[in-house]
């Protein structure tokens, strides 16, 4: 079994989760692809560099390998739409963002394949996701988790325009308890040169929805970049490290402090 995931283990309350980065394709997929497939476009390009903190605050942090073409982990895996009535990619994605094909004529993706991805590449994360969650909660009483992504500022048939650059999603409040998303907006909203927005296009995709339960103790928000925010949205591919200071320096406040403190009030509250 191809091994869909980088884990690093911390004791504290928070687990971040990133399920876009990866760029790793299995040959026998790979054969099959268009050029356009070949490039991974989609990819939240370096998003897991800006969390290269993490092990300073003893986080968790569960990243993926391969690319979200093979399998997308933020997505339903039953095909239930995040935003019925607009365009989504899916668990397996035949075309990219923009609608352009992923596989050659004659070597598209069958439907009988979908259910070995499934159990090849998707169940694993989440078979993780969902232990270091329960081991988290076990050792605090509760866990926050975030869900880090990036997506590059102006993608026409996902949204109109460009895109805020700190786009936080708690799917309308559902996912997390109020004082969590609040504080979370708080310091996001808190830097001049970042514009921010809370449950706007993107309020959380399968992973924020699925795991963030407040009443059973899990705290969950998405946190959307928009890539402009720390590369060059010309060669994404691209990392200059010097470019994403300001953002990491506000991404490590973010998780460090009032998000945190945040969450232990309220599960002291709710006890």
């Amino acid at each position: 079994m191809t091994e869909t995931y980088d884990l690093q283990v911390g004791k504290s309350a928070l687990v971040v989760s990133c399920p876009h980065p990866g760029t790793g394709v299995p040959p026998e997929i790979l054969a099959r692809m268009t050029d356009e497939g070949r490039r991974l476009t989609d990819t939240d390009w370096h998003v897991d560099k800006l969390y290269d903190f993490l092990g300073e605050l003893d986080a968790t942090f569960i990243r993926a390998k391969l690319s979200r073409y093979v399998v997308d982990l933020n997505r339903d895996p039953e095909g239930h739409a995040l935003y019925p009535g607009r365009f989504e990619t899916a668990m397996c994605p035949a075309t990219t963002f923009v609608g352009a094909a992923i596989y050659r004529s004659g070597q598209e993706l069958r439907d009988s394949e979908i259910p070995d991805r499934r159990a090849r590449y998707w169940q694993p994360y989440h078979a993780k996701l969902r232990e270091v969650l329960a081991e988290t909660k076990a050792r605090h009483g509760y866990a926050v988790l975030l869900d880090a992504h990036s997506i590059l500022s102006r993608v026409p048939t996902l949204f109109e325009g460009r895109l805020p650059d700190l786009n936080l999603g708690t799917v309308d409040g559902k996912s997390c308890a109020g004082d969590l998303q609040a504080a979370a907006a708080r310091v996001l909203g808190g830097r001049h040169e970042f514009s921010s927005i809370v449950n706007g296009r993107f309020k959380g995709g399968h992973i924020t929805r699925h795991y963030g339960r407040p009443d059973r103790h899990v705290h969950a928000m998405q946190l959307e970049i928009a890539m402009c925010a720390y590369l060059d949205e010309s060669n994404p591919a691209a990392f200059e490290p010097a470019h994403p200071q300001p953002l990491k320096k506000l991404l490590r406040t973010f998780l460090s402090s009032d998000v945190e403190n945040a969450a232990r009030k309220y599960e002291r509250a709710a006890n």
